[in-house]
């Protein structure tokens, strides 16, 4: 059974929770994780090039087991990371003792109240096409909400019709529209056979 099929599975028995479902079997030893990966997302990695974050924070959403928090932390973002997951998230802590970053459980649904456009980069790297489709619209809604300059999405991309089975649910052209809310406007979206990389800024009013 691949990582994509314990994934699957977990989710048809369980979808409310089974991104805990999946991490406690994968802290057990009976599952793997898909997007557990040694290193950072390449899209990411191409996007931050020559980047200094230097006096400014990220938020990085499902973050994991930690690949793009720590390579933002790298760049001198002060960096939150935040998963729905409490297993993940003592997982990510137990694999980087000596991080920097901040790593909190908490849901992208209910983000807590503080954060709302708290965060000058936000990194939205695969978790809203792991809920199912129904949500999406209302995650893309809390990830604009949680950006208070940049928002970067990086998905798997498809085109508009029915919604295959998942999970994963790639995000469609208008699934990747809906970033576009509360202030923030798309500067660049690329897609390329497989994959969106799209870039949202907001624009703050000077006094």
């Amino acid at each position: 059974m691949t990582a994509d099929d314990d994934a699957r599975r977990l989710h048809a028995a369980n979808p409310g929770g089974w991104f805990e479902d999946l991490y406690a079997e994968a802290d057990a030893g009976t599952a793997s994780v898909p997007w557990d990966k040694p290193e950072p997302q390449p899209h990411l990695v191409e996007w931050a090039s020559g980047t200094d974050g230097t006096g400014k924070t990220a938020l990085v959403v499902g973050c994991g087991y930690g690949r793009d928090s720590e390579y933002l932390a790298t760049l001198g973002y002060a960096v939150t990371a935040f998963d729905v997951s409490p297993t993940a998230i003592a997982a990510v802590q137990a694999r980087h003792p000596d991080s920097e970053v901040t790593y909190v459980a908490a849901d992208l649904l209910a983000p807590p109240p503080e954060w709302h456009r708290a965060f000058d980069l936000v990194v939205e790297n695969m978790t809203v096409q792991a809920l199912p489709v129904a949500l999406h619209a209302r995650a893309c809604e809390q990830v604009a909400k949680l950006t208070g300059a940049r928002l970067l999405v990086l998905a798997v991309a498809r085109d508009e019709g029915p919604a295959p089975s998942g999970p994963p649910w790639p995000l469609t052209p208008t699934e990747i529209d809906a970033f576009a809310v509360d202030g923030l406007s798309p500067v660049r979206v690329h897609r390329d056979e497989v994959r969106w990389a799209a870039e949202f800024t907001r624009q703050v009013a000077m006094n």
